[in-house]
């Protein structure tokens, strides 16, 4: 968060009366337009307020998880930002969030499990990296059964995909494997079997990921057509948040920080 600093200097060799007319004294509201102009700046340009609205991170993120995302680490770097702040490339195992590309007025997060050259498959959920299977301690498999399509991936559709998903298809499976293609990523859900992600509706562009969570600063109990409502303080969650907000509050969940998992 973007704090408003000051430098403490020599006084000047004038008297006091003299100094005060000068250099005139900002009134209060100056003052609090500035810092909620600081405030403004850092919550659009340096982090950004996400809500978990689904159970498809579970459990590495719960519905009702509030959190800062980091924008700037993704960002692309110039010739002297790259010296002064934390830039990076998308990584395999970095949790994302990111304008779903099949309407980018919605946010998602999901964790990036394929990067550009990459080959995936799935076999009987079990998650295979250039033909190596992967160890995810953060994955869960919470359904009993084997799906044709979600447990085994790349295949033969059995639900109805988004366009970009049916292309992936298509154009990006070589051998039985889904090759990633230069500037796109591919996704998943830590829920694995109830994630809405790649598997649906394609890559993820390079250009449509916004940043990675920092932490989880408040987690309340929520159902998701709550969450997911645009105007989330509507009248019936503030009825819920006044009877319930201690009780419903993930206070163990608190500051939480969110970290990668590195995938090899």
């Amino acid at each position: 968060m973007a704090e408003e600093t000051s430098t403490t200097q020599a006084p000047e060799a004038v008297e006091p009366h003299a100094a005060a007319a000068a250099r005139p004294r900002r009134s209060a509201l100056a003052e609090w337009a500035i810092t909620i102009i600081l405030l403004l700046f850092a919550t659009t340009t340096l982090v950004q307020s996400y809500v978990i609205p689904t159970v498809s991170m579970e459990d590495t993120l719960l519905r009702g998880d509030h959190l800062l995302v980091d924008k700037l680490s993704y960002a692309p770097g110039g010739v002297l930002s790259n010296y002064l702040l934390p830039y990076q490339e998308v990584e395999r195992g970095d949790i994302i969030v990111f304008r779903w590309p099949i309407d980018v007025r919605q946010n998602y997060v999901k964790r990036v499990v394929g990067v550009p050259g990459d080959r995936l498959k799935i076999v009987n959920k079990q998650l295979y990296l250039n033909g190596t299977p992967l160890v995810e301690p953060y994955a869960s498999h919470k359904t009993p059964y084997f799906d044709s399509y979600r447990d085994n991936f790349p295949g033969e559709p059995n639900v109805r995909l988004e366009e970009p998903a049916l292309e992936m298809l298509e154009e990006n499976v070589v051998n039985g494997e889904l090759v990633v293609p230069p500037g796109h990523y591919f996704v998943l859900g830590d829920n694995r079997d109830n994630s809405l992600d790649s598997r649906y509706w394609g890559f993820v562009p390079r250009q449509n990921i916004i940043g990675k969570p920092l932490m989880i600063y408040w987690s309340y109990d929520a159902p998701t057509e709550r969450l997911a409502d645009p105007n989330i303080l509507n009248l019936e969650h503030l009825i819920d948040l006044a009877k319930n907000f201690f009780t419903k509050t993930r206070w163990e969940r608190t500051f939480k920080i969110i970290r990668a998992h590195p995938i090899e």
